[in-house]
């Protein structure tokens, strides 16, 4: 295992930070369910202390650098330093329900002269299971000291994928109702968990052999792309480019199986 650099240390100490509040939150969200008012509040509140949290370590570790977080939005910072791309809980619904499928997402993204940055250190970090997923460009993906590599799983019908479903007022239900009817038949499974984030350590580990969801925002992707390539896969949109923030669209799977649910993807698009 290679020694961590100061950012990941950083980003594990702020995500390890904010996470405690978080479980004891979750705890209080059964007692919640059965009250008028719902835990809807609450959860938002949880969802808000932690963003501030994690906001406020990286901040005084890094002070002239700027932010874009799910709550707070952009916080500008210098324009030729990075910036942290913060989202404090992926898989905001399966904590209200009291499902325990959630995680703390923080990446670092580099400024680049054509404008698009790039993200070069990333941490999924699942409070409830205390597993710490985090990679560094060029340096590979580990889950705590342990490297992690995509499944080398070649033959599609036994792959099992990951995917993001629609909901009100959030996604394309033709689009993903197509894919699916293209894809599902092919494949020996597919899950939906809720959490981006996750979604996506989990392929880098190997326990998905693909995704694909559609509209997800910056910060539920960016330290997730990165874990699934530092473990030697691919993260593309649907017509196998590097457009995915402009076209909405996230395919990820290992090399093998790239070409294969590309081609399903585009005939379930035609």
């Amino acid at each position: 295992m290679p020694a961590q650099s100061g950012l990941i240390t950083v980003m594990q100490k702020a995500a390890r930070k904010a996470a405690p509040k978080l479980r004891r939150d979750f705890n209080e969200v059964d007692a919640l369910q059965v009250s008028r008012k719902g835990p809807a509040d609450f959860v938002s509140a949880a969802d808000k202390t932690a963003e501030r949290t994690i906001y406020e370590e990286l901040k005084h570790a890094r002070p002239d650098w700027g932010f874009l977080m799910e709550e707070a939005g952009v916080v500008e910072g210098d324009p030729s330093k990075p910036r942290w791309i913060v989202d404090p809980l992926d898989g905001t619904s399966n904590f209200l329900h009291g499902l325990p499928h959630f995680a703390i997402s923080i990446a670092v993204e580099e400024p680049r002269p054509s404008g698009k940055g790039e993200v070069t250190q990333a941490l999924v970090y699942q409070p409830l299971t205390d597993e710490s997923f985090w990679a560094e460009k060029g340096r590979g993906a580990w889950l705590h000291d342990r490297r992690l590599r995509v499944s080398a799983r070649r033959d599609i019908s036994e792959a099992l994928l990951a995917t993001g479903m629609p909901f009100s007022g959030h996604g394309d239900f033709d689009m993903w109702s197509r894919i699916f009817r293209t894809v599902g038949p092919e494949v020996a499974g597919v899950r939906r968990f809720g959490a981006a984030a996750l979604d996506l350590a989990w392929v880098a580990a190997g326990r998905f052999d693909g995704f694909w969801e559609t509209h997800l925002s910056r910060w539920d992707v960016a330290a997730g792309e990165l874990l699934v390539r530092e473990a030697g896969g691919f993260v593309t949109d649907f017509r196998g480019g590097d457009q995915m923030q402009e076209r909405k669209q996230w395919l990820a799977s290992n090399n093998d199986l790239q070409p294969r649910l590309l081609k399903l993807v585009a005939a379930a698009l035609r």
